[in-house]
């Protein structure tokens, strides 16, 4: 005959004990795990802000002679501006522009990135589908043209954004170079 254990009954207690302690457990568990997850948060914001800061470091490197460095590619672009924002919400038409080079024909769209990839690339290309759009409502006839610059661009990157009718610009030494498209610039 199995024995019955009660409230009272020395098992009953120590059980009882080991409930209470893995109850404690958890609770302290749970606590670091919030705490964790707080620190977390923060550092991701931290570096988040970090990577931010890093990259106007470079579009700062770089903006400045992208003017004098078209005049050498025979592009003339007198007017030069950073952070362009455009926010048409009549259109739902959103996006930024790094560095956006104009002048009374052409228009030149430049995305800065530390380490340029394929996405950024194709990121640049909606952008410059979504100017031509806003240009064609707003009467602006301007050719658009698209340039990337990274500072980190692998030749595969290099040779995507080069096929699809980009400039590419890359440090050099304590300048920068423009690589021309392999064929005619494309225009938007």
């Amino acid at each position: 005959m199995a024995a019955v254990q009660t409230a009272n009954s020395p098992g009953f207690e120590a059980v009882w004990a080991l409930v209470k302690e893995v109850a404690e457990n958890q609770k302290e568990t749970s606590r670091q795990m919030k705490e964790t997850d707080l620190q977390m948060k923060e550092y991701n914001k931290r570096f988040g802000e970090f990577t931010k800061r890093f990259g106007e470091v470079v579009e700062y490197m770089i903006a400045p002679g992208l003017r004098e460095k078209f005049i050498e590619l025979g592009y003339n672009f007198p007017k030069a501006n950073q952070n362009t924002n455009v926010a048409d919400y009549k259109n739902n038409i959103h996006f930024e522009i790094d560095v956006m080079l104009e002048n009374g024909d052409k228009a030149l769209l430049v995305e800065i990135k530390t380490k340029l990839t394929t996405e950024h690339i194709n990121g640049h290309i909606e952008r410059l589908e979504k100017m031509r759009k806003y240009a064609d409502l707003h009467g602006d006839k301007r050719s658009f043209l698209g340039a990337v610059a990274g500072v980190i661009t692998t030749a595969n990157v290099k040779d995507y954004a080069l096929k699809r009718g980009f400039f590419v610009i890359e440090p050099a030494g304590e300048t920068f170079l423009i690589t021309p498209p392999n064929n005619k610039p494309k225009e938007w």
